[in-house]
């Protein structure tokens, strides 16, 4: 099992936001960043913020694929 962050991806473009936009806003490093465009997994702190920040929920941000 994998994550996928496209529908965060899928946010951004419908916000017309990009994803260094999105870095500052929620305050997440450039290599946090980074792991997620390579759907790889971050910490539930990071989650959180962006959440918080792009006022979504969890399963609005990520999914889990097999």
């Amino acid at each position: 099992m994998s994550v996928s962050y496209n529908r965060l991806w899928k946010q951004l473009i419908d916000k017309n936001m990009k994803r260094i936009e999105m870095q500052h806003l929620t305050g997440i490093s450039a290599n946090i960043l980074a792991r997620m465009g390579k759907n790889q997994y971050v910490s539930m702190e990071t989650v959180e913020k962006i959440c918080k920040k792009m006022d979504c929920t969890i399963d609005e941000m990520m999914e889990f694929i097999d």
